[in-house]
């Protein structure tokens, strides 16, 4: 389908005889909120990094944005258009928020030979307008990472998927570590993506967070999905119940066996 943003079929990851995602078959359309849920090592993040090039594939399809994908590398992800914020952020603490958001893909005024003039002005500019855009509140965006707290590092790291108009944001975990002010914060950025119309993938332990934010609930155990939930078609009780191995939907039961 034309609406279809990504798409991974049989895709699976082995770790020699460890078999870390075994046959995911997956889809998220446009403007589509997605949350994937499971326990820790059910495959989640595994999923992740096969889908941004962090890792490659063991076997599996992935289709994205109506073509058939082999990223060798995030970088190949990142420019095709997948922005992904990692539970480590990989942000550079000595550098300000304008170098973080341009970080490797750096505005160039001019070129004189083998040196380049950059556009410090420019990256200002765009940095401005991708706060306001996701509601990010940094006072001073000139001061170092390291000089911020742990919900505005988060904030920074998120900002960075809208300064590049990304066709599909991914993130894993992203209020793990926050406290009740900062978590809200992200939240709204999430909500503010949402009404913009931009798909999401959320990786989270957060059920509240989960019914609030995402359409749509996908769960992983033991490598495989073995439920895609409506979010108005199940609860929180219901989804315990996938992650846990209690209930397993009809079509998934044979391959989480």
């Amino acid at each position: 389908m034309a609406d279809i943003i990504l798409k991974t079929e049989g895709l699976t990851k082995h770790y020699g005889g460890v078999h870390a995602l075994t046959n995911a078959n997956f889809e998220i359309r446009k403007g589509e909120h997605v949350a994937i849920m499971g326990d820790n090592g059910a495959g989640k993040s595994t999923f992740v990094r096969q889908i941004t090039a962090v890792e490659q594939r063991t076997s599996g399809k992935i289709t994205f944005d109506g073509k058939e994908v082999a990223f060798e590398g995030p970088l190949d992800a990142r420019e095709a258009g997948i922005e992904t914020v990692f539970q480590t952020l990989a942000l550079a603490d000595h550098l300000d928020v304008s170098d973080n958001l341009f970080l490797g893909r750096e505005k160039i005024l001019f070129k004189l030979g083998p040196f380049s003039i950059l556009d410090y002005k420019g990256m200002r500019e765009a940095t401005r307008a991708a706060l306001q855009k996701t509601g990010v509140k940094i006072p001073n965006f000139r001061n170092t990472i390291q000089n911020m707290s742990g919900g505005q590092r988060q904030c920074v790291a998120i900002a960075r998927t809208a300064t590049f108009h990304s066709k599909l944001t991914i993130m894993d975990e992203p209020t793990a570590a926050l406290g009740v002010q900062e978590t809200a914060q992200v939240e709204n950025i999430v909500r503010t993506l949402k009404e913009a119309g931009e798909p999401l993938i959320l990786i989270s332990h957060n059920m509240r967070q989960v019914m609030d934010l995402c359409d749509r609930i996908v769960v992983f155990r033991r490598g495989q999905i073995v439920a895609n939930l409506k979010k108005e078609e199940t609860d929180g009780q219901d989804v315990v119940a996938y992650i846990t191995g209690a209930k397993t939907q009809p079509e998934y039961a044979e391959a989480a066996a």
